[in-house]
């Protein structure tokens, strides 16, 4: 159901955009950019996270962590994820293929500014081997994402 109604949104509002099968697992930032062969920060992770009595996503840079400081400024409370058995129910993706594509139900989005270090960016698509090739201001303009700074910078190896 989750990957057929990702497939379905993409035929929808992006044709141009394919959903990709993998043989290995995409379910972790880590197996995904061993899959797809690219840096854990190409991969878009979906937070589904709890704010006040709505649930929300953020997708952000694969190898970033939110930032508390910075979240409870933008949204004047502590981050608080979903327990996993909330996950699916709420977005209609089960754990390891989360996405803001295809929901079960309309949701906000937020994308993280960390995700426009990269020309492309690699989000889950509704199945823990499954995922797309996007922009990242594309993943923004189809989800009707807002844009906020709510990550910890990404330290730079020397």
């Amino acid at each position: 159901m989750s990957l057929a109604s990702v497939t379905t949104f993409f035929a929808a509002h992006a044709p141009d955009i394919a959903v990709e099968r993998y043989a290995a697992s995409t379910a972790t930032v880590a197996l995904a950019a061993a899959a797809l062969g690219v840096t854990p920060g190409q991969i878009a992770k979906t937070l589904s996270l709890r704010l006040d009595d709505e649930v929300v996503l953020l997708v952000a840079r694969g190898d970033a962590r939110v930032d508390n400081r910075k979240y409870k400024d933008r949204f004047g409370q502590k981050a608080r994820m979903l327990n996993l058995d909330e996950v699916e129910r709420e977005t209609g993706h089960p754990v390891g293929g989360v996405c803001p594509f295809g929901l079960a139900r309309p949701l906000r989005v937020f994308c993280d500014v960390s995700l426009r270090a990269f020309d492309v960016v690699f989000p889950a698509a509704g199945a823990p081997d499954a995922a797309v090739r996007v922009t990242p201001d594309r993943l923004a303009l189809l989800t009707h994402a807002e844009w906020v700074d709510v990550m910890q910078a990404v330290a730079v190896a020397a």
